[in-house]
């Protein structure tokens, strides 16, 4: 019987050592184990208990225990009803004779089994207390880590421990994959380790994968358009060409020379640049003019001399032209680029710490230079494709949750948002600068992420209002309580609310007020939009700002916010992380229907509409009923919604003279019954080239 002693109220871990060579063990033997709390002014307390079977722990490894670490729940009783906490024992060095062991249970005597070496148990306590507060609410007391939450906590997953180290601060111990993390571990979060851990077991086909995402073009390359060219025709005498390694050089006939950097972009590198919300674009023949966002129009005139490019020349129609931008973000960004390049060298066992020492160490202009990616021990030169796997793999490595960084949205939603406990990690806000450094990068140089962010992040990038709508990509549930509140008469129903909310972070639970003095202040009929848009703001911020403002000093460093401001959030994605070439047979034969069969004409139509569309249509069209332009790597067959597995659905809903609407979290079209092609071609085009972020429900 071994025992843990509590002096002063505090739980002391305690390393018991049993010496037992050639002691008698028998199919039958138990550990027991008992936790007293031992207090100087009273009598001993027995406050718990806990049994081990040494058979059965015997036969799950084999007859012979390694560092096995056993979690036994800590009962205030004999028969184990009151469960009180969890106890882990770690054994090592006990070895019995198997076929003695088994001649024993088939006698079923108590029989001589040999048991050899000795018996290390390191004993560590997780010890909880049920409570009920002033209000007749219950809640629940951790003595070992001193913290409260509302429902009962979950003990340590099998084969974890907890320790503290010199500092003081806790940390936790897995001793199946020997590593460390800060976050108290969960079913939950072993389960988002485990999948984490498969991705990266599939990241070889994943990246072949990866390598065929683009912006325009296939496979990856982008096309070159000859119509259509931001900078211009190449001055007299130089021609443009690419080597047989995909890179693109100019070569100068006059001289006979050739150089990396394109002639264009020389000495324009002082340019004034244009006011906030102006673009520069150029037409077909090179000739530049000037879009005015602020009032959606069009001109030849330049708004920083008052110069006309081009004499009484004609307007041009204001469009939402996805492609221009993008080519006028790259042209910007050959205006900030620097010569030469820069050596970043990481190890793939270390990818995330090497990556992190390397991009903090350099001055953050330099990360605007061409850059030359070295894995040691793998021959090759970075002309791009080394570089694009760094940027894959660091990416998928961010989410690691032994980080605590960054953590999914959703159970089922898979874009990325901060973790509001990523500051139990005390270096959190250097990563998240870092972070920020390295997506900015991916912008800067044309590279793309494996794994992209939520919604209301890519609308925070972009310095754009929040929408109540948006809650919905990454919270159903909490969206539709909300919604429920707007429909609905509080008054009516006995709501008792007032303006803050409870949140728990690590089991903590405090109150955050939503406006001054809030906790005093009852939400009524006549206050309760406020109340609906107070909260929401709170629900997708969540407390981050702090992580958020680290994210940005790193981003802005590389590349300033504002050479974003032309695109939209669904836009941002696609350049982050690229789209891949979409299959309509997949896409066909991953889609159910409601209400409407496969022979149905505005099914017929709809798939006879996508036909015609080209993949960034398509893209914009998938952006618009899933959320995401990123698809699994299984397709449309593994689409996911909010509650598991959800394929592609169109439901016939409304009437003909209704715009379509798509429903994010169940991957939903409520495609009309429009009685005609052309009725439904411009209807759905409307909806997915119109609608901004998520404004259709």
């Amino acid at each position: 019987t071994s025992s843990c002693y509590s002096r002063h109220g505090h739980l002391l871990l305690s390393l018991s050592v049993f010496h037992l060579v050639n002691r008698i063990v028998t199919p039958f033997s138990k550990l027991i184990f008992r936790v007293w709390s031992h207090q100087t002014l009273k009598s001993d307390i027995l406050l718990g208990m806990a049994t081990l079977e040494v058979s059965e722990t015997l036969k799950a490894n084999d007859m012979k225990i390694s560092e096995v670490v056993q979690t036994l729940q800590l009962s205030a009783d004999r028969d184990q009803t009151d469960v009180v906490g969890d106890l882990s024992v770690c054994l090592d060095g006990m070895q019995v004779d198997p076929e003695m062991f088994a001649s024993a249970a088939e006698a079923n005597t108590q029989s001589e089994s040999a048991l050899c070496d000795v018996i290390h148990s390191v004993i560590c306590i997780d010890l909880w207390e049920q409570r009920v507060d002033q209000n007749g609410r219950l809640y629940f007391v951790d003595h070992v880590e001193k913290r409260t939450a509302w429902e009962r906590p979950e003990p340590l997953p099998s084969g974890w421990e907890r320790r503290v180290d010199p500092m003081g601060r806790v940390y936790f111990v897995d001793h199946i994959t020997r590593t460390t993390t800060w976050q108290r571990p969960t079913m939950e979060t072993v389960r988002n380790y485990e999948q984490w851990q498969h991705q990266r077991n599939q990241l070889q086909g994943a990246m072949q994968q990866f390598n065929q995402r683009f912006i325009f073009g296939v496979n990856g390359v982008t096309t070159e358009n000859k119509q259509f060219d931001p900078l211009g025709p190449l001055p007299h005498g130089w021609e443009k060409r690419t080597d047989s390694n995909g890179r693109v050089y100019f070569v100068q006939h006059t001289t006979r020379t050739t150089q990396w950097e394109d002639p264009r972009t020389q000495g324009l590198l002082n340019e004034k640049p244009l006011p906030e919300g102006w673009e520069m674009r150029f037409t077909v023949d090179g000739i530049p003019y000037f879009v005015d966002h602020n009032r959606r129009a069009t001109t030849y005139i330049d708004p920083r001399t008052g110069k006309s490019s081009l004499e009484n020349g004609p307007q041009i129609t204001y469009v939402r032209d996805f492609k221009a931008k993008v080519q006028y973000f790259r042209f910007w960004c050959q205006q900030l680029s620097m010569p030469q390049h820069i050596k970043i060298t990481v190890t793939r066992k270390t990818l995330f710490e090497d990556s992190f020492q390397q991009i903090m160490s350099f001055n953050a202009q330099d990360l605007r230079r061409r850059l030359w990616i070295i894995f040691p021990g793998e021959e090759g030169l970075d002309y791009g494709g080394v570089a694009r796997e760094w940027f894959f793999l660091l990416s998928h490595e961010v989410l690691n949750p032994m980080y605590c960084l960054f953590e999914y949205a959703g159970k089922d939603n898979y874009c990325l948002q901060i973790n509001p406990a990523s500051n139990i990690n005390p270096d959190h806000l250097k990563y998240f600068k870092f972070i920020g450094r390295f997506i900015a990068m991916a912008l800067f140089h044309g590279k793309f992420i494996d794994t992209g962010f939520s919604l209301p992040f890519y609308k925070r990038m972009l310095n754009k209002p929040w929408a109540l709508k948006d809650l919905e990509s990454i919270d159903p549930e909490f969206y539709n309580s909300l919604i429920w509140i707007k429909e609905n008469d509080i008054e009516e129903c006995g709501l008792e609310m007032y303006f803050s909310v409870d949140k728990e972070i690590l089991g903590e639970i405090t109150t955050h007020e939503l406006k001054p003095d809030g906790g005093e202040v009852l939400v009524t009929e006549e206050n309760k939009e406020e109340y609906i848009r107070l909260v929401a703001e709170w629900r997708l911020s969540r407390g981050v700002e702090e992580q958020t403002q680290a994210f940005f000093e790193g981003f802005n460093e590389v590349l300033p916010q504002q050479y974003l401001q032309y695109f939209d959030a669904k836009e941002l994605e696609v350049m982050l992380c690229g789209m891949q070439e979409i299959d309509l047979a997949d896409w066909q034969r991953n889609t159910i229907y409601r209400h409407y069969a496969r022979s149905s004409k505005q099914v017929l139509w709809f798939w006879q509409l996508i036909k015609e569309m080209d993949n960034e249509k398509r893209m914009r069209l998938l952006q618009f009923v899933t959320g995401t332009c990123r698809l699994p790597v299984g397709g449309f067959a593994d689409l996911l919604g909010s509650n598991g597995p959800q394929k592609f659905c169109i439901e016939k809903v409304g009437k003909e003279n209704w715009l379509p609407r798509s429903h994010t979290c169940f991957n939903r079209l409520d495609l009309p019954p429009y009685k005609s092609y052309e009725q439904l071609k411009e209807k759905l085009m409307f909806a997915i080239e119109e609608t901004e972020g998520f404004g259709q429900e």
